[in-house]
């Protein structure tokens, strides 16, 4: 994992740059292809040397890279969501619902984060979007240490999740189809 400051402006160059490091090549040989439902992947010719998946929210974006396995990241700062419940009830298991509810006013914005993240990052190593439906997934486990409790379609036990430990005002989620593994997070800039 590696975490960097991000300005909008930059569009893909921070993610071409980093996949042109661990390819040894020069940024402008890096080419990328798009799967069937938009999710980007290295081009024919290096299209085996590694899994990648990126994300990026206001100040700041993490790319993942790995190898033998497709990994989903997701990242949002974190910010006041005054609609959460109403899109929980809407989009997520009633278990997830049931817990967001549970908790004081303060404390479901970043429960609310941690859920979506934790859905996102399950939704891109699938190389799906959203579009795939967050209904179809369910997320439990404490908060530092989600669990894919459910995802429609697929065996959840062969998934592995990890919060990603950032700082008070990002949320992380990093998904992977596959064993257990290290995850080293490394920062380029210091973050906000």
């Amino acid at each position: 994992m590696w975490r960097l400051a991000y300005d909008h402006r930059q569009g893909r160059a921070p993610l071409l740059a980093m996949l042109a490091a661990y390819l040894g090549l020069p940024v402008a040989q890096v080419q990328l292809e798009e799967s069937a439902h938009g999710r980007p992947m290295l081009a024919a010719a290096h299209h085996d040397a590694f899994g990648f998946n990126w994300t990026h929210s206001s100040d700041q974006a993490l790319i993942a890279i790995a190898r033998g396995c497709s990994p989903g990241v997701d990242l949002e700062r974190l910010r006041p969501h005054p609609r959460a419940l109403s899109i929980a009830r809407r989009y997520f298991s009633p278990d997830e619902t049931a817990a967001l509810e549970a908790l004081p006013d303060q404390q479901r914005d970043r429960a609310f984060l941690e859920l979506w993240t934790a859905k996102e990052a399950v939704l891109k190593a699938l190389g799906r979007g959203i579009a795939f439906g967050l209904h179809r997934l369910s997320i439990g486990g404490p908060s530092d240490a989600p669990v894919l409790g459910r995802l429609e379609g697929h065996e959840a036990g062969q998934w592995q999740l990890h919060r990603l430990l950032l700082d008070h005002d990002h949320i992380g989620s990093l998904a992977w189809h596959g064993e257990p593994r290290r995850v080293r997070l490394w920062t380029l800039v210091e973050a906000g």
